[in-house]
């Protein structure tokens, strides 16, 4: 049968246009990716706008995934792949865009985040086939990679699977289909995958790079290799697609951040594509029309009878609810059992806000030094006609910042929102001197710390006449100040500068409830600092014992709770 020309560049644009409208129901994300498009689209009318859009190539990319057959699932394996007016968007959007001089691809990284079961391994694996030989790249190099061998290989061998079972097209551009990779000898080209466990992370020379399930990886390792081994081709690509996750310190979250800067046009970056399939803040996640919001192949390869079972669960076991929002709705959530509410967390950044707006207030402050190889944190918090407003400082020796697996340390050390101490140890010294200047400037009520690892520095501190609280890591003196600033956040009555350390560290804390409703905060993985958190609470602690203006303080000296 022959293929209507244009017919998936017709089909996405009505995608498009149909999300922007709202006769497709679409998170916001989506609509902004789609808003995108469009607008791209009457730009390249400009003159000076470097891109336009190339049907041909777009509709190519399209025609040549057709030829493809999925390859697992009872219903689906050994029928070709028809694609879903989304995925057409999605690929003509990728492979469309041509610099208007030469005709070179525009986008070089794309970021998909969807669900579970909306595909996302089965759009992967053409792309990689596409890449290695219909692109024409001389010794093209692609790889799908990942941490592991057995996350790499998923990818790969769907598009082995999918070579073996469609020789025709195998014949016509050369590929051979070896154990290991596919390889088209005449133009030195190959596919294969590629792990942090490889020996051959050096020397590469990438034309794709396809990350599956990018919330997986715990360091920015394999990402920044091949993102950096893309640099000397002329169209390169780098293809991100994953699963919302818990780790909003990895290299993942820090993607998607940026996607949902650039579709806010917050940042502008024209070679970088992405859209986010998820629910937005206030949608009911037990409704299905929530779930088919966030799940493009609704109805097609995600059930509906499927996803109902696994939400009925989720209502009636706390434990999964978490799990299912972020597998079935896309939604990052830091912990299986969180505590906080994270899209009720978001709404009390203020970026306009500044310390230096609260000079001469008076100031409670917390201390978390916890170890002197760790996070040390350093909490002020102000109140004003009954809204508090939080600003941490974070220190951090240097040799752990240079060797830490968190990939946002450095980042936040360029951003100054972790300040790094020389040496292999945290200088409680530089911790006492800001202190020292910060009590110039406004009235410090309380200085509330937790006596592990803090003796030393508490006696040096009430010796200068600062007024010392010791707090004690107990239920008694945390589930108060946690179920406080948790009503805070949910009334919009706490706010903060938009701390990504503090968010951070806030979406790590998990709750646990004894059985007097006590709760207490805890982390899951040592990686997942939560000291931030542990100072806050210390500083509203001490904030909701002051019963008036006068603090017993500045009578009683050190105090112990």
């Amino acid at each position: 049968m022959a293929i209507k020309k244009h017919s998936h560049v017709a089909i996405a644009k009505k995608y498009a246009e149909d999300v922007v409208s709202g006769k497709i129901s679409a998170c916001k994300w989506v609509m902004l990716a789609c808003q995108r498009q469009l607008d791209d689209l009457e730009r390249q009318k400009e003159a000076a706008w470097p891109y336009k859009f190339d049907h041909t190539k777009a509709e190519r990319i399209c025609n040549v995934v057709e030829l493809f057959p999925h390859v697992k699932g009872r219903q689906w394996a050994g029928k070709n792949i028809t694609l879903e007016p989304w995925q057409s968007f999605i690929y003509t959007t990728t492979f469309g865009w041509v610099k208007k001089e030469t005709g070179l691809r525009r986008f070089k990284t794309v970021f998909i985040e969807c669900p579970r079961k909306n595909g996302k391994s089965a759009m992967s694996a053409p792309v990689g086939l596409y890449m290695l030989a219909v692109d024409g790249e001389p010794g093209s190099e692609c790889y799908s990679a990942a941490t592991s061998r057995d996350q790499a290989k998923i990818v790969f061998n769907i598009a082995k699977e999918m070579a073996r079972k469609t020789p025709e097209f195998c014949s016509k551009f050369g590929i051979e289909i070896n154990a290991h990779n596919l390889c088209v000898i005449q133009t030195a080209s190959k596919f294969e995958s590629l792990s942090a466990e490889s020996s051959t992370l050096d020397g590469l020379n990438v034309h794709c790079g396809i990350i599956d399930e990018l919330h997986a990886h715990k360091t920015r390792a394999v990402y920044d290799v091949i993102e950096t081994a893309l640099g000397s081709r002329s169209q390169p690509l780098l293809w991100n697609i994953t699963t919302a996750g818990s780790n909003r310190a990895g290299i993942c979250y820090e993607q998607r951040t940026y996607v949902t800067k650039i579709l806010e046009k917050v940042h502008a970056d024209e070679t970088y594509f992405g859209i986010i399939y998820t629910i937005d803040d206030g949608d009911d996640w037990t409704d299905a029309k929530t779930w088919q919001r966030a799940n493009p192949n609704y109805g097609v390869s995600v059930y509906p009878d499927d996803i109902a079972r696994l939400c009925a669960k989720a209502q009636q076991m706390p434990s999964a609810q978490n799990n299912f929002l972020t597998k079935r709705l896309n939604v990052w959530v830091n912990a299986d059992t969180a505590w906080m509410s994270m899209a009720a967390w978001d709404k009390c950044a203020d970026t306009t806000l500044n310390v230096n707006m609260f000079e001469g207030k008076p100031c409670w402050k917390g201390i978390d030094l916890a170890s002197k190889i760790d996070i040390a944190a350093d909490m002020s918090l102000f109140e004003q006609d009954g809204h508090y407003y939080a600003f941490g400082k974070y220190y951090l020796p240097e040799e752990t910042i240079e060797n830490a697996a968190n990939s946002q340390y450095s980042g936040w050390v360029r951003m100054g929102r972790l300040e790094p101490t020389p040496g292999e140890v945290i200088d409680f010294d530089t911790i006492e001197d800001d202190i020292k200047d910060f009590s110039s400037k406004v009235e410090i009520k309380s200085l509330a710390y937790d006596p592990f690892q803090a003796t030393q520095f508490a006696s040096h501190m009430l010796e200068q006449g600062f007024p010392m609280v010791e707090v004690r890591p107990t239920v008694l003196n945390f589930s108060e100040p946690m179920k406080q600033l948790e009503a805070l956040v949910l009334s919009g009555k706490f706010h903060f500068d938009g701390d990504p350390v503090l968010t951070w560290m806030v979406s790590n804390v998990v709750g646990h409830m004894d059985n007097k409703d006590n709760i207490y905060p805890k982390k899951e993985r040592p990686e997942n600092k939560i000291d931030g958190v542990i100072a806050l609470l210390m500083a509203l602690n001490m904030a909701m014992r002051q019963s008036n203006k006068r603090s017993i303080y500045e009578e009683r000296g050190l105090v112990v709770l």
